[in-house]
């Protein structure tokens, strides 16, 4: 059949403005920046640790998180126990650690520590968490600009990201449908309406959300807009992949044109679905699943439920605008089967997708029900269950060959599916801007946990010691090294070992990594309970060498 499909005028036009959008597509690609990708950062400790009370004010404050983060500026402070700043200069990003150097003289009682940060994944991470030094005081208030999110600029992000889908599925389902479905003697101007209207969507969504993503990672208001703002997102993977979908959909355009006039070519229609394939990569690569433990797994898994997603979802609205009310009962009898195969695939393909992008975003049953991200999750698979059920009786009415002689049933189910179905698009656009559960459940920062933390003294060195959870098993330590008069000491060498005496363990060597010149980390597994001796040794240069002690009560 192919051989007798005659190709409209514009064929030419249409592969001319193709190249035009793929060149469009390569210079955004060799924009890019070359990052790798990691997980969803949360705070995991903290030098002061949150809540400690440290003898001595620190001449620096280090927040660690989990994975590297990206600096909002003016957004990382430490605010003094009388409500001044404490901070002197902008803090120091390196990977997932962020020093912020302190005025050691501001006083004693209790700091603020807040912080706003961009993960890996694009979304913005904040939080505070206090100390004090000598002893507790009133927590001081920060005046400056407010670290939290503004609501109006996240409820926007998310309805973006709708408008984002929907504009994908209106394009998607009806090509296809136009593509391999529909009846030569129907009019294609209500489909070609109707997928224009879906770019169109597609296009200002995408242009939309890298407007908001500069106020949504800053914290600010809908036009809280710079130019440099705006300069740094596009700079970044979130920038890049979106340029890419803009490049993708504008050379999915031209060959969109001739589908719409009428049937096109099969080498014209593997591009076009290529496209369509590689557009849907964009999504993922812009979000939780790039950064996910699996980055992978994930970022294909998400592709394949959102081309699923808008296969079924984008069939349903032609079936139920035009097919149905439309095709006679002779064309609904040859569509209609073929129709009912092609979802119950996509179907598969969401439910086989979603079910290991679940596994890898929840990772544990308690997960699912203690998190956010867990408990929409629920709400989705929910309403995805009842519309299945609506989509069986669909299918039955297609085997029982009564869906062309009653296309009002098969409408009204088509409906319900289409009804149900855009609550779960709004689930799913809550979702991606959700802290993953993976994450949000182990994101322990500034909960109260059972660490020790001291400061101990040599006459070269004042030596602060902190210890995580302190509790027997695997323990995380960090070392930080300062002089008499409270700067940052560089160490050359670093020796630590950890013994039990009550128990007859011997001393335990504990393998240490620096991180900067004063803070080395280390993990140790404590095996019993007990006053454990940790004795450090610390060269801070050539002949400069000391040890100090510390007994540590482990539960």
């Amino acid at each position: 059949m192919t051989a007798a499909v005659r190709r409209p005028p514009g064929a030419l036009a249409a592969r001319s403005g193709t190249v035009a959008g793929l060149l469009l597509l390569l210079v955004s690609l060799l924009l890019a920046p070359a990052t790798p990708a990691s997980a969803h950062a949360v705070l995991v400790s903290s030098s002061p640790a949150a809540s400690a009370v440290v003898p001595e004010a620190p001449a620096q404050v280090v927040i660690t998180f989990s994975e590297g983060v990206r600096k909002v500026p003016g957004k990382v402070r430490v605010i003094a126990p009388d409500g001044s700043r404490a901070d002197r200069g902008e803090p120091t990003f390196r990977g997932g650690e962020v020093t912020i150097p302190v005025d050691p003289s501001a006083g004693r009682g209790t700091y603020l520590v807040s912080y706003r940060v961009i993960s890996a994944d694009s979304h913005p991470v904040s939080g505070a968490f206090t100390y004090s030094v000598g002893a507790p005081s009133e927590p001081p208030s920060d005046s400056g600009s407010d670290n939290r999110a503004n609501p109006v600029t996240e409820n926007a992000v998310k309805v973006t990201k709708y408008a984002g889908y929907v504009g994908l599925l209106l394009m998607v389902g009806p090509a296809l449908v136009l593509a391999a479905l529909w009846p030569r003697r129907l009019s294609r101007r209500g489909p070609g309406r109707l997928v224009w209207a879906g770019l169109g969507v597609l296009v200002i969504a995408t242009l939309a959300e890298l407007w908001l993503q500069v106020p949504y990672t800053n914290g600010g208001g809908l036009f809280d807009v710079t130019s440099a703002g705006l300069g740094d997102v596009l700079g970044s993977a979130y920038g890049t992949t979106h340029l890419v979908r803009l490049g993708l959909i504008a050379a999915s355009a031209f060959l969109l044109r001739p589908l719409l006039a009428g049937p096109i070519g099969r080498t014209d229609a593997i591009i076009l679905a290529a496209l369509g394939g590689a557009t849907l990569f964009t999504w993922p690569l812009a979000g939780h699943p790039a950064a996910s433990p699996a980055p992978a797994v994930s970022v294909v898994v998400d592709a394949v439920h959102l081309g699923g997603m808008a296969v079924w979802l984008g069939g349903l609205v032609m079936l139920a605008a035009f097919l149905l009310p439309r095709a006679d009962e002779r064309e609904l009898d040859a569509i209609l089967p073929i129709w009912s195969r092609w979802a119950a695939l996509a179907v598969a393909a969401l439910l086989l997708a979603g079910t290991v992008q679940g596994l890898i975003e929840v990772a544990s049953p308690k997960a699912l029900v203690d998190t956010t991200y867990g408990r929409l999750l629920l709400a989705k698979i929910v309403l995805f269950a009842l519309v299945i059920g609506v989509a069986a009786y669909s299918r039955a009415l297609v085997r029982r060959r009564v869906a062309a002689g009653r296309p009002g049933a098969m409408r009204r189910a088509v409906v319900a599916e289409l009804a149900i179905t855009a609550v779960v698009l709004g689930l799913s656009a809550t979702l991606v801007q959700t802290t993953p559960a993976r994450t949000a459940a182990a994101d322990v920062a500034g909960a109260p946990t059972g660490y020790f933390s001291t400061t101990l003294s040599s006459p070269i060195y004042s030596l602060q010691v902190e210890l995580d959870p302190a509790e027997s098993g695997n323990n995380s330590l960090h070392l930080y090294a300062y002089t008499a008069d409270n700067r940052p000491q560089a160490v050359q060498e670093w020796k630590v070992t950890a013994a039990l005496p009550s128990a007859g363990i011997e001393p335990i060597t504990v393998p240490l990594l620096p991180l900067s010149d004063n803070h080395a980390t280390g993990e140790v597994s404590l095996p019993a309970r007990g006053d454990w001796q940790l004795r450090f040794t610390v060269r801070t240069s050539d002949i400069d060498q000391a040890t100090v002690t510390a007994t540590v009560p482990i539960k």
